[in-house]
Formats: structure tokens, sequence, C-alpha cells
């Protein structure tokens, strides 16, 4: 039983991301990014459990990708398509009425929206480059994917919590969630190496940039709440490339 324990977190990761899926379709993404956020947590300790017990396995490389792909791929994905569509046509509607026949004949303008579906592809191409490139043993080469499905749903849990008419205004500008997408799609896959929050051991020395980074983060996190998330992101970028890992 306890062998099979990490691909069971794993499993979970990759329910919370059916059920994301679900409720992004539907239209309610506040509930969908907590679901993503769980699978996240699940995400981070499936590996950890998994080194630490020394259970790691080929299928569970196989299942992790798979799981992440579905919610860390799929979901942002369908997110940002639901942001666009309250970007082009000023509410969110469940997605298999706004794709329906009769609504592509009448409006053919929600062709726009696809421009989202550019992260599923972006962040399949990513976990498909990891599986094989020898060199992100120790770090991460491109934005890894639940770093950026957290910066996507960042927006709707902001614009929830910590409106503004400011925010509306730059959140639901269309230009604004493009660029989004396309940058979100460059990261990915950028030849930019970053540090893994993968803890080998827990003593200070080794891991000072991880928990200086965590308690930085903890600090934003109080005081900005969800806005800390994309500063977050930023910060963790210029870290690594500041204060690059010595493999």
């Amino acid at each position: 039983m306890l062998k099979h324990l990490p691909n069971m977190i794993t499993s979970l990761n990759l329910l919370c991301g059916t059920v994301a899926i679900l409720f992004t379709v539907s239209g309610d993404l506040i509930v969908a990014a907590v679901f993503v956020i769980l699978g996240i947590i699940f995400d981070f300790f499936d590996g950890m459990v998994a080194r630490s017990l020394k259970l790691q396995s080929a299928i569970g490389v196989q299942l992790d990708s798979l799981a992440d792909m579905v919610t860390f791929g799929v979901v942002p994905g369908l997110v940002m398509v639901q942001m666009l569509q309250l970007s082009f046509f000023g509410e969110i509607r469940p997605l298999t009425d706004v794709f329906s026949s009769k609504a592509w004949n009448v409006m053919g303008e929600r062709y726009y929206m696809l421009i989202g579906l550019l992260i599923v592809v972006a962040s399949a191409y990513r976990l498909a480059k990891f599986n094989i490139d020898k060199r992100q043993t120790n770090h991460f080469i491109g934005l890894p994917t639940p770093a950026n499905a957290l910066l996507i749903l960042s927006l709707p849990m902001i614009f929830e919590f910590q409106y503004s008419p400011l925010l509306e205004e730059l959140f639901f500008n269309k230009w604004f969630l493009i660029g989004l997408t396309l940058l979100s799609c460059f990261l990915l896959n950028a030849e930019i190496n970053l540090f893994a929050f993968k803890f080998k051991t827990w003593d200070l020395k080794s891991n000072l940039k991880r928990y200086l980074f965590a308690g930085i983060c903890l600090v934003l996190l109080i005081t900005l709440k969800f806005m800390a998330i994309p500063v977050m992101l930023l910060l963790y970028i210029l870290i690594s490339l500041i204060w690059p890992d010595k493999d």
C-alpha cells in the first residue's frame, strides 16, 4: 500500500484538475482556482513523498506529467478563454452555450477567445520537453506549469477579492489578456534557468535561497493578498537569474 502513496497523491492532483475544468467551463473561476491551488499542493507533496520514501517510478513520472497537463495546462487555458469572453462580450457564460452552433453563426468574433488555448499547447510542449531534458534534474528551464497556472488563475481571484476600477479596466482589456497569453507561452518554454522548490535536505545552508524566497512570499501574501501572486512570480524569476543554482 505504501508504495502506491505517491501515485495516489498525484491522482488527487489529477482529480482536482478535472473538477477545476468543470467549474471553469460553467463559469465559476473562483472555485476552479481553489481546486488548482489544491492541485499545486498535491503536486508538491507527491514528489516529496516519493523522494523521501525512495518510491520514484517510471509510471509515477508519466502520471505526474499527465496530471500536470490537466490541472496546470488545460485549466489555465480555459480560464483565459473565459477571461477573453468577459473582455469581448462583458459577461461570462458557460462555454457550452458560447460555442453552440447558433452562437458561432451569429457572432464569429468568438473565435478570438480561442487564443487562450495557446496556453494549453505551450504547457503540453513544456511538459514534454521536461520529460526528456536531462538538464532539468536540479532546476527548471522555463516557467514550471504550476507557477504559470497560478499566474493566470490569480486574475479572477484578484478581481473578485481586491476589486478596483483600475484593475477591472486592466484585467478585462483584450490586448492585455492576449499579451499575457503570449507572454505565458514564451515563459513556459524560454531557455531561462529557474531554481526548483525541491528540498533534498532541510539544512539552512543548502536551502538558503528557498527559505528566503518562502519567507518573502509569506510576507507578500499577508500584505498584498492575491495581488502578491504576480509579484511572487516576478521575484522568482529575478532571484533565479541573479542567484543561479550550482549543479
